[in-house]
């Protein structure tokens, strides 16, 4: 029932850290696509992660082209506020890519308009909240994932 994680181009290493301890709590591999806005050694990112990163299913790639380059026949859900469809909606299935995007801007247009068959959003019932936090939202749509996959 593994789920794959992908954050690309991540920004603060705390919001990395609880969702490496997600990863692992869960039994996701995680996939962190740089450039980061952080040294992976930064001690935030640690703090965060407690000692479980060194027991984390982890892979780093260089771009984005080189994340899909080896992951393109993967099944994948990509999350944004932009999505028109809700986050239970997504056809979960073992071993697929949950993508999100970094903390400030989401994920880039060009994927959003890509991928839009497969763009999906967690809902929010509050028009003075643009978008959760990351790990938040991680966790969200990694638990309704093994909840319907179960």
């Amino acid at each position: 029932m593994p789920l794959n994680i992908v954050l690309f181009e991540p920004e603060i290493p705390n919001n990395t850290g609880n969702i490496g301890r997600l990863a692992l709590a869960s039994g996701s591999h995680l996939h962190l696509v740089k450039p980061f806005g952080f040294e992976i050694d930064d001690t935030r990112l640690k703090r965060a992660g407690l000692d479980y990163w060194q027991h984390l299913q982890i892979t780093y790639y260089d771009n984005i082209d080189a994340f899909f380059t080896i992951n393109k026949d993967k099944t994948m859900a990509f999350l944004s506020s932009h999505g028109s469809k809700n986050h239970w909606d997504i056809p979960f299935e073992d071993d697929m890519f949950l993508i999100f995007g970094k903390e400030s801007v989401g994920l880039p247009k060009d994927l959003l308009n890509q991928y839009s068959e497969n763009l999906f959003k967690i809902p929010l019932f509050s028009q003075h909240v643009r978008s959760l936090n990351l790990a938040n939202a991680v966790s969200i749509v990694v638990y309704e994932g093994i909840k319907q996959i179960k």
